[in-house]
């Protein structure tokens, strides 16, 4: 029997898994990463290049590259690339084909079948246009799954004996979601939702990188911000700090000859702290408060009456982002699951 596989289109990433003995696993990438970044780049020679490549390039070739798609789905939104116009659908389907083939290269057999999570409040244009794009990448797309419920899955809560009223805290690469789940006997139903769709990992690199190109310009005189080549490398470099930062209390910032002009070559090294990170970001995550507490609201329900906190998204993994659902809910929210891999 062919086996069908999961996926999570995301906004910033997406991944894919299978199950394996009854339990899922993540299908690495052809590059061999188990997240693919949702950036679909075309080439002046009219090739498409999809995920880690595409992103490495987006700052250099902005124009020609497409990054968060998924916020346009089920719109009439159009991306012009030379005399071609492509549907959010079109663009999507370039991501899920990448993802059909390597898992098909990873599992050694041919996949037509799949599952693919969406945000709990996607209408149903939105959910109709994520199967138009599983269609156009030659997928059956079986079910459309909310993606707090496919947390709640993945974290097991649909095996326990026990009622559950369960919040799934979100936080990705470009958007926010807050969702509150009733479960019990093995059936799930999402009480309310909400969030913040521009509102996300990228808005924290962002404030590393603005950190970075103050800093440069009061040593040097130089605006790094005009430089596209500088400002992708400033992009990575802030990512990764970013992700240092939530397992280390200091991090080093180093590129040299970022900037080259009749003087010499000129270097970028700062050191950046979690503290001072933490007090770049702070209204960042604040921003996470309102959202939950209409969630609450909407479901009719006080902090205190949250049984289990599930966390999503790479951001979650932010010891400061953890601290505020702790002192928020007075509970610690629960993290046996890699947050990038569990819808």
């Amino acid at each position: 029997m062919a086996r069908v596989i999961g996926i999570d289109l995301g906004t910033t990433n997406s991944a894919m898994a299978v199950l394996e003995g009854g339990e899922p696993m993540i299908i690495p990438n052809a590059e061999g990463e188990r997240t693919t970044p949702s950036v679909v780049a075309f080439t002046e020679d009219g090739e498409v290049i999809v995920g880690r490549l595409a992103k490495q390039q987006a700052i250099a070739n902005p124009e020609r590259t497409i990054a968060s798609i998924k916020r346009k789905m089920g719109s009439t939104y159009r991306v012009r690339i030379d005399d071609k116009e492509y549907t959010p659908q079109e663009i999507s389907a370039f991501i899920l084909r990448k993802l059909k083939r390597d898992a098909e290269e990873y599992l050694g057999e041919r996949i037509t079948k799949a599952v693919i999570t969406v945000p709990a409040y996607f209408e149903d244009p939105q959910r109709q246009a994520t199967k138009d794009a599983g269609r156009i990448a030659g997928l059956d797309v079986l079910r459309i799954i909310n993606e707090p419920t496919a947390a709640a899955l993945a974290y097991g809560l649909d095996k326990m004996d026990e009622e559950l009223t369960v919040l799934v805290f979100d936080l990705g690469g470009g958007t926010f979601d807050v969702s509150i789940l009733e479960i019990g006997n093995g059936l799930f139903e999402v009480k309310a939702t909400s969030g913040n769709n521009h509102l996300g990992g990228d808005d924290f690199d962002r404030r590393i990188m603005d950190w970075l190109i103050d800093r440069f310009e009061e040593r040097y005189g130089v605006d790094l911000s005009q430089d596209r080549i500088a400002m992708q490398r400033l992009k990575d470099a802030a990512e990764k700090a970013k992700i240092e930062l939530s397992t280390k209390l200091s991090t080093v910032i180093s590129l040299p000859y970022i900037w080259v002009d009749e003087t010499g070559p000129k270097h970028l090294e700062e050191e950046l702290t979690r503290k001072r990170f933490e007090a770049m970001t702070e209204d960042l995550i604040e921003k996470t408060i309102g959202p939950t507490k209409r969630a609450l609201k909407d479901a009719g329900l006080r902090p205190s009456d949250i049984d289990k906190i599930l966390l999503v998204g790479g951001m979650t993994r932010m010891p400061a982002v953890q601290n505020f659902i702790r002192e928020f809910f007075k509970k610690n929210p629960e993290k046996k699951i890699n947050p990038d891999e569990c819808v």
